[in-house]
């Protein structure tokens, strides 16, 4: 297992640590099993922080979607439950579509549960904090 340590510039607005706001770098850790031993592009530090970075968008997909209902089975009957799953997957598509053509900036990286909140409530009701989290 090898660690590696990322240091990048943060996201305007992003919330630091006392570590990290004394130099203003984000850093962070994380764990490869890719042996040290393997040779080729595989091995290459860019590949590996590459295919790192993929998974961690994967993750973000996969809460999306349990989010949308795929986690939560309703029923013990096998034909509910797959009519629960297609009509999940059918939500987790559209908001990948409305997030990509319809919204932008906080809202586009929102999570369901703030995108259910703004659509139910007039935007005169949002506080500051609202306005500011996506």
């Amino acid at each position: 297992m090898r660690v590696f340590a990322r240091r990048e510039r943060p996201h305007p607005g992003a919330q630091l640590s006392l570590f990290e706001a004394q130099d203003g770098w984000r850093y962070s850790l994380w764990a490869s099993n890719v042996p040290a031993g393997l040779r080729g592009w595989r091995a290459q530090l860019g590949y590996i922080d590459a295919a790192h970075r993929v998974h961690a968008r994967v993750e973000d997909c996969i809460r999306t979607g349990k989010d949308c209902g795929i986690g939560r089975f309703p029923s013990h009957d096998f034909a509910m439950n797959s009519a629960w799953l297609g009509v999940s997957l059918i939500a987790a598509a559209l908001l990948s579509w409305l997030r990509l053509i319809a919204l932008d900036g906080n809202l586009a990286r929102a999570e369901p549960k703030t995108l259910r909140y703004r659509s139910c409530m007039p935007p005169g009701s949002w506080s500051a904090a609202d306005a500011a989290v996506g």
